[in-house]
């Protein structure tokens, strides 16, 4: 009983210590130590790219990509939340929903995106099985985004619950994108059944 308590409290010191760094790095949650942690390994985004930042509230991710795309690139980014924090001259975040998203998240100039990141996740239950459902639904409504937003050799990023029908999305990257990998950044928390499926270079 004592040791789990220990466990316990040893991976809320963890949270507590992201959640004060990225405070003290002006990004409005910890979430984004998991984008850097993904760029670091497979470096999704490159400089003067142009960023898709899905379920963009409060902001971390998008703020992440507009720095790491630098002055040259742009990030946009659309969630139901409006955005409430200040953002890099090269970012935009749209209020609305990705199942009715129009042209205004259509990428600037007529471009392709070179990335497309999500990091939503749905209202959670307590039921394993109801919470990657409705995951499942978000993944595979960011996946149609990205195909048809993505240029030839985009990247997409993308957090998904571990459930019966995982592995059935996992293929649908698979086909199409020349390489897919499965990562859990070490930042999540341990309990937490979230994982991310990457899509490397379009076909």
């Amino acid at each position: 009983m004592v040791r789990k308590k220990n466990k316990a409290k040893k991976g809320s010191q963890w949270a507590d210590h992201l959640t004060q760094r990225a405070k003290a790095e002006n990004y409005p949650a910890r979430s984004v130590y998991k984008l850097m942690e993904i760029q670091k390994k497979f470096k999704v985004l490159k400089k003067g790219g142009i960023v898709l930042d899905l379920g963009c509230a409060p902001g971390s991710w998008l703020i992440y990509a507009a720095r790491t795309v630098g002055n040259t690139g742009k990030a946009h980014g659309i969630d139901l939340k409006a955005v409430e924090v200040p953002l890099p001259e090269n970012a935009v975040a749209h209020v609305g929903d990705i199942f009715e998203m129009d042209e205004n998240i259509a990428a600037p100039d007529g471009k392709m995106y070179d990335a497309v990141v999500s990091d939503m996740a749905p209202a959670t239950t307590g039921r394993k099985d109801i919470d990657a459902a409705r995951s499942q639904a978000l993944c595979e409504a960011a996946l149609a985004k990205a195909l048809e937003l993505l240029g030839p050799g985009g990247h997409f990023v993308c957090k998904i619950f571990q459930g019966g029908d995982f592995k059935v999305f996992e293929k649908e990257v698979q086909q199409h994108f020349k390489q897919h990998k499965i990562f859990k950044p070490e930042s999540c928390r341990k309990a937490s059944k979230e994982i991310y499926i990457i899509g490397l270079n379009k076909k």
